[in-house]
């Protein structure tokens, strides 16, 4: 079963190229999957009509008992052979509906395929999520083939407004599930059926929720408005999604389900209900429309109302009937659909009235439209018929609820008739007033797809008892009555066939009173659900709108009051509601009076930030508080994390300078006193909440920390450095998601900076250098003299008896004398190596010791960024002369090969491990930790180096071309 469905998809895609070169004869390849699945199933038929399933299951997360589970019963085999068989006629249909040039006919065979094998994944799978996972792929595939034609506004607004309805639908049931699945125990399908859980309020609860996922799916009032608007996608979509496949993913739920819930409370009201009430609605709607697709589309919103009244009944009767049902509506309405592509491509219409003795001209259209219609409007001896056979006797014989359905059913059944009759009439019959309509000849491999269709609905027909074993294999998983039902063609005569002839006559007088019914339809018709749709779409963004402009102000501080102002309520109401403290042990003020020290200060470094207006000195009291959060690091005893700390602070420091150079010294904000005085209490009120809060949640714990088991689990492994071991092994792939964020980040950081480059040269004629880039110093050719203005010189020709000025770094000349310094220069110069040896060392001793790859990179970070406030520039271009990143995609990939490599033997970053002696250095230990850390510190150092050039460097050149730009001008 697995092989089928990912073979689906493993052919799918490579329709692309398989259209490519085959042209529309690639559908013939692509239908072989589910052709092939057609065989498997029919070759299971026995196993599924005698009671057993075929099974198949591999563990997904069995901690949260979620399993790839598949398994085919005797429903699951009904719904596999019409997902599949359906699928593999509209494959071989699509031949001749595709021209050899319709645009982007490869994506579209491509998503076809897809669908089929989501479709067969939903009706095979035996797992609540694994079918939930399949549910939305056929949403996605589903939201594709309609939008197919995505350059018509009509396909791209149909598409979004399937997915939106069918996607929310779906988030409601899967909410429902994991209720079902907390409540049961279990995930399993086939285990919650046979054992469902205790009646309950949240059962009730997940029960609506699913079941609003269902009639979401299947068009079912107040869903349905998303069916007849998906008409915009091709015709074979219409045929296989809307008749056969896609529209039956709820249907077919409800079947699965009703074994076990239809007791629920909720159950049988809101199916007989809302099922009813779709049936009379969507079929007086096909009264009085006039596309072809149209008809067909409300005919099929009606159809699946009374599908969902059928499998919601909930007794053995009515589930037999709706299996049959659910068989005869596929065969009728599908070759029903795809005669309507073949009038259309005859004709260039669907317009019934422009279209008139198309029968005579398409004989062998007409008839098999003729029997697929008779079997929609259930006459004998038709598939159709003994299906509304059994379905009048099972509800027949029901409760009160059930006769009213059957009043309801009774009278959609007269609709039906009617729309049946004006579908054949406006297709094929000569209007009186039009002259015939002109038609091309239609190929007979055309007409290969609806006529095996059509003639299953004449050979099912006598035959329908043949389907007694594997239709009466899923009823049977209800209570038996006393006289079950059997199917049959003819059961003699009775109440059943009486209210079937008058269904008929009903329809037949509906029919000839065609132009009283459609004037009185129009004139009573509510507004349309596609009207109410766009206006509630509009009404949101309308309050999306409004919404963001009240919030959306363009204030900075307006946006962190907001955050404040919601931090602080929420808080202060848990506080007040829970009382966490109740019942737990005080609070204790610190451990050691070293730490109430070192917060009392870090708290004075913040609060003197509040009347300081120089923006640089405020950026330093700001760090001075994480410079006081990394000394509580050190009291408690995690140098690992105070090292790291410490160094964020150091390079978030740098940066903040570097980006202030260009700013104005002072704040420009003026702010009244009135409002400091509401600020300041306020800000206060929300830290103090915040605070306390954090302190009551460490005070409240009542399990054991998880520290010293941690502590245990690292010493016997020969480690200490217990975050950088979780970081590297327990958590890599955390520590590797985190890593691509950060990559991702300093990239559209640098990226945005550098955007106005697109457009060219600046001024001075120079053009700017790529992101990362920096320029390398130009060498002297001869003496030179200098040149000021800005922070960098530029050399001119002087005498030859002029000595060169001596530099400590190797682009330390190109610093004007005012911005140099001797004594940074050489501290730079003694400390840059030992700072780099350092990183390395951290880097190494991860394992064992504080630092890690993390640390080690902003460590080497801080020694190039040295250099650059020593030297420049150039000196920076110097001393890593390589594009940023380089280093930063190098990293990632190789932090990423490492964590790949590790799968091999099935646990992640344990492919190896290495001890071995050296002569100088000793007993080493070598493992894919260290490899895996490299590729952090390499890329933390290329988004430091890519952070310095971006806001150092090109701030530097800007300075310059201001510079010369001013001595120009003073020059004039």
């Amino acid at each position: 079963m697995a092989a089928l469905i990912l073979a689906h998809f493993l052919l799918a895609a490579c329709a692309g190229p398989l259209v490519g070169r085959l042209g529309p004869r690639a559908f013939l390849v692509l239908a072989v999957p589910p052709a092939v699945t057609v065989g498997w199933a029919a070759f299971q038929w026995g196993t599924a009509a005698g009671g057993g399933a075929v099974t198949w299951s591999l563990a997904w997360l069995p901690a949260y008992d979620v399993w790839l589970a598949l398994r085919m019963d005797a429903l699951a085999l009904l719904m596999v052979l019409l997902a599949a068989g359906v699928g593999a006629l509209v494959l071989v249909y699509c031949v001749r509906y595709f021209d050899a040039g319709t645009p982007m006919l490869g994506r579209f065979a491509g998503n076809l395929l897809a669908f089929a094998g989501a479709m067969l994944g939903l009706v095979l799978a035996d797992d609540l999520v694994v079918l939930y996972v399949f549910w939305e792929l056929t949403t996605v595939f589903s939201y594709l083939l309609i939008g197919h034609g995505s350059e018509r506004k009509q396909n791209r607004r149909s598409a979004l407004q399937a997915l939106t309805v069918t996607t929310l639908g779906g988030l409601a049931m899967l909410v429902g599930f994991l209720m079902l699945g907390r409540a049961a125990g279990t995930y399993r399908i086939s285990e919650l059926v046979a054992n469902p859980p205790t009646p309950s309020t949240a059962v009730s609860v997940a029960v609506v929720l699913v079941l609003v996922g269902a009639l979401s799916k299947s068009a079912i009032w107040p869903f349905s408005l998303w069916l007849p608007n998906a008409m915009a996608a091709p015709t074979p979509v219409s045929a296989y999604l809307h008749a056969a496949a896609m529209v039956k993913a709820g249907v077919y739920l409800v079947a699965r389900l009703a074994p076990a819930f239809a007791d629920a409370p909720p159950w049988r009201p809101m199916l007989l209900v809302l099922g009813s009430a779709t049936m009379l609605l969507g079929g007086w709607r096909a009264l009085r429309l006039n596309d072809l697709k149209l008809v067909l589309a409300y005919g099929t919103v009606s159809q699946l109302g009374f599908l969902t009244v059928l499998a919601g009944a909930g007794n053995r009767d009515a589930a037999l009937a709706a299996a049959v049902m659910i068989l005869a509506h596929a065969l009728f309405k599908a070759p029903l659909f795809l005669v309507t592509g073949i009038v259309d491509h005859a004709t260039g219409t669907r317009d019934l009235r422009r279209l008139s003795g198309v029968g005579r001209t398409l004989p062998w259209v007409a008839g098999m439209a003729c029997v697929a219609g008779a079997s929609m409007a259930a006459l004998p001896p038709l598939l159709g018929f003994a299906a509304k056979e059994a379905a009048f006797e099972a509800l027949l014989h029901g409760g009160t609820a059930d006769r009213w359905a059957l009043a309801a059913t009774t009278v959609g059944s007269a609709l039906t008739c009617a729309y049946t009759l004006r579908f054949l009439w406006g297709a094929f019959a000569r209007k009186p007033g039009l002259a015939d309509t002109p038609a091309r000849r239609v190929d007979v491999a055309f007409l290969g797809a609806p006529a095996v269709l059509a003639v299953a609905c004449l050979v099912l027909g006598p035959g329908v008892p043949w389907l007694n074993g594997l239709l009466g294999a899923y009823a049977d998983t209800f209570p038996a009555p006393a006289h079950p039902y059997e199917l049959a063609l003819w059961h003699g005569f009775g109440t059943a066939l009486l209210l079937s002839a008058a269904a008929w006559a009903g329809g037949v007088a509906l029919f000839v009173l065609r132009g009283p019914v459609v004037l009185l339809s129009r004139r009573v018709a509510w507004p349309t659900a596609d009207r109410m749709f766009g206006l509630g779409l509009l009404g949101l963004e309308r309050l999306a709108l409004q919404v963001t402009g009240f919030f959306q102000r363009g204030s900075v501080s307006v946006y962190l009051a907001t955050v404040l102002l919601v931090l602080f309520g929420g808080q202060l109401a848990v506080l007040v509601v829970d009382e966490p403290w109740t019942g737990a042990a005080p609070p204790r003020l610190w451990d050691s009076p070293v730490q109430g020290g070192v917060a009392l200060l870090t708290c004075a470094a913040a609060l003197l930030c509040l009347p300081v207006r120089r923006r640089m000195k405020v950026v330093v009291l700001a760090g001075l508080t994480g410079y006081g959060t990394a000394l509580l690091f050190v009291v408690h005893g995690a140098p690992d994390l105070a090292l790291t700390q410490f160094c964020v602070e150091t390079v978030s420091l740098l940066v903040f300078v570097l980006v202030l150079r260009r700013m104005p010294v002072y704040f420009q904000e003026t702010i009244s006193r009135r409002r400091l005085l509401m600020r300041v209490p306020f800000a206060l009120a929300a830290a103090a909440v915040a605070g306390t809060s954090m302190w009551v949640v460490a005070a409240a714990r009542v399990a054991d920390p998880a520290g010293g088991a941690l502590v245990r689990a690292t010493a016997e492994h020969g480690v200490k450095d217990v975050v950088a071991t979780i970081l590297v092994e327990y958590r890599a792939w955390d520590t590797l998601g985190e890593s691509a964020v950060l990559a991702v980040a300093a990239v559209g950081v640098t990226s945005l900076i550098y955007l106005h480059r697109r457009t060219g040269p600046v001024e001075g004629g120079e053009t700017l250098l790529a992101p990362g880039a920096a320029e390398a110093p130009t060498a002297p050719a001869g003496p030179t003299a200098w040149s000021y203005g800005s922070r960098f010189v530029t050399r001119g020709p002087v005498a030859e008896d002029t000595a060169p000025e001596r530099t400590w770094l190797a682009a330390g000349g190109t610093l004007a004398p005012e911005y140099r310094s001797v004594v940074f220069e050489v501290v730079a110069r003694l400390v840059f190596h030992p700072i780099l040896v350092l990183s390395v060392y951290l880097l190494l001793c991860a394992e064992n010791l504080p630092g890690g790859g993390f640390v080690a990179g902003l460590v080497a970070g801080l020694a190039m960024m040295a250099r650059y406030l020593a030297g420049g520039r150039h000196e920076l271009a110097d001393a890593a002369p390589g594009h940023p990143g380089l280093l930063t995609g190098l990293g990632l990939l190789l932090s990423a090969s490492v964590a790949v490599v590790g799968l091999v033997d099935g646990t992640v970053l344990h492919a190896f491990s290495y001890d071995g002696h050296l002569p100088v250095v000793g007993h080493f230990h070598l493992g894919t930790p260290v490899l895996f850390d490299t590729g952090v510190y390499l890329l933390v150092l290329g988004v430091v180096l890519d952070i310095v050039r971006a806001l150092g460097a090109r701030v530097d050149r800007q300075i310059e071309h201001a510079a010369r730009a001013a001595h120009r001008e003073a020059g004039r």
